[in-house]
């Protein structure tokens, strides 16, 4: 990066939540990498906010030790010593409205010590209870604006809880912070295949001339975990996956599938074709919830030969609680390029395989030559692999060398951990990064926010206003049997890859 530029991202990355889960798994690492690879400006520091009574040289201690286990790459001391004389512990309950001009003297004096010319970005890795909190705090104190600098707040999923909460949280912080100052985090948009999407398709003929309804016979998005609630059940039992995943991830995913190609690639030429899709998913009827929605909430099972408790009995979590921890749907996109193309979405947790993917498949040729005396076809697919193993590969027919008829599957495989192409960047990397060159293509503006909870508040309602038979899928299995059965009335399966 030139001279010139790193000096425009110079600022003051105020995070408020410096000593939780986020800070520590995320943020901190994806600093080190990103003075790893020289691109944080020289004029730049880091105000680590916590209650925790602790020295500074405490603190330092503790994130070293969390950055070491969570970065993508080996800590060196070197680069380490780099970044830690950037960072700085302030201790501060931010509930205390009074606390925040003493935190303003500080960045002030702070400001005078490294040149960061003012600038100011508040990261609010907090329990979004707090969001409103700190936003009217920032503003009696008078640190969302400064003159000849700017401010931008950044603030992670979920924004509010349905459509009401968030529209009353977007007008709060509206009236401190303007919209393009606002970074509406979702950390998915910042993984390297999901930015590769539009790559694929406005970067090869191939592909963009058949993305339609005409050549395309179903497209999947399945985002699958593993892993449980964990500790996080407190959160997890008031959010569920539509709220956790669906709502903000998935949204966003498809959006970035199904988009018309952008006049140019300017931030809100990019985010105005995505929400063109928000707009034209079908009407959410009672129909359309009763036949295309499946829900599931995990029971006990086997995850990698050991025993694991059902979503009930995990830690913080009611024994008769309805919060799903599964959904599968199927939905369609109403305008010309995808008029009667299914999109068919599931996520969950303490399913038997973790993994993010993409399956585009193509529709079947005719049975009339080489497929007239074979039941099953193999179809071809285009599978985009978010995670964990991070590439593309495409799936096509060819004959069998070895026989003298048959037609076997041939995949073109690509992945992007090749000892050619290193390391792919941690997601938050990029998007911190993107904060303080002031790119907000990766982030979400508001309309998209609303047409996503429009969307997601029919299922949310409807789920919680129809009582539900849970657990309903035993932990190791790939869901509750309705989610195959939702395909195979349509004549398809999930694909496993």
């Amino acid at each position: 990066m030139a001279g010139k530029e790193k000096d425009n991202l110079s600022a003051i990355l105020v995070i408020f939540g410096g000593t939780g889960d986020l800070t520590n798994r995320k943020l901190m690492p994806a600093l080190y990498n990103l003075v790893l690879d020289k691109l944080l400006p020289e004029h730049f520091a880091v105000v680590s906010i916590g209650r925790q009574d602790k020295t500074e040289e405490e603190y330092k201690k503790d994130i070293y030790e969390s950055t070491k286990k969570h970065s993508r790459n080996k800590i060196d001391d070197t680069i380490w010593d780099e970044l830690q004389r950037k960072i700085h512990y302030y201790r501060f309950d931010f509930t205390n409205a009074e606390g925040f001009i003493g935190l303003k003297d500080y960045l002030d004096m702070l400001d005078g010590q490294t040149g960061a010319g003012g600038n100011r970005v508040f990261y609010l890795a907090v329990a979004p209870v707090y969001f409103e909190t700190i936003v009217h705090g920032l503003q009696i104190s008078d640190m969302a604006s400064k003159p000849d600098a700017w401010s931008r707040l950044v603030i992670e999923k979920p924004f509010g809880k349905d459509l009401k909460t968030a529209r009353n949280l977007n007008s709060k912080i509206l009236e401190v912070f303007s919209e393009r100052d606002i970074y509406r985090i979702d950390h998915y948009l910042g993984k390297e295949m999901i930015q590769n999407i539009m790559v694929l398709r406005f970067c090869n003929s191939i592909f963009e001339s058949i993305w339609n309804n005409k050549f395309i016979d179903n497209i999947q998005i399945s985002l699958t975990e593993e892993l449980g609630v964990g500790a996080r059940g407190d959160y997890y039992d008031h959010a569920g996956a539509m709220r956790d995943m669906v709502q903000n991830h998935i949204i966003q995913i498809l959006s970035l599938v199904a988009l018309e190609p952008p006049i140019n690639l300017k931030t809100d030429s990019i985010r105005t074709e995505k929400q063109k899709i928000l707009e034209a998913i079908e009407d959410i009827t009672p129909e359309f919830l009763r036949d295309n929605v499946v829900f599931g909430q995990y029971g006990p099972g086997v995850i990698d030969g050991s025993p694991v408790v059902g979503y009930r009995e995990e830690l913080n979590v009611p024994e008769d609680s309805g919060t799903e921890t599964f959904v599968a749907l199927k939905l369609h996109i109403n305008n010309f390029r995808w008029a009667g193309i299914p999109f068919y979405i599931r996520t969950g947790k303490r399913l038997g395989q973790s993994s993010s993917n993409i399956v585009v498949q193509f529709k079947d040729m005719p049975k009339i030559l080489y497929f007239k005396d074979k039941e099953i076809q193999d179809p071809n697919l285009l599978v985009l692999r978010i995670q964990p193993n991070v590439g593309v590969y495409f799936q096509f027919n060819t004959k069998d060398f070895s026989s003298h008829h048959e037609i076997v599957p041939t995949k073109m495989d690509t992945s992007y951990f090749s000892p050619t192409q290193g390391n792919t960047p941690e997601a938050y990397e990029r998007l911190i990064h993107d904060i303080l060159r002031g790119d907000s293509t990766l982030f979400s503006r508001w309309d998209e926010v609303e047409a996503a909870w429009m969307f997601a508040d029919h299922l949310i309602q409807y789920r919680e206003q129809n009582e539900s038979t849970f657990p309903n899928y035993a932990a190791g299995s790939m869901g509750p049997e309705e989610a195959f059965e939702l395909m195979a009335k349509d004549g398809r399966k999930w694909w496993q890859v």
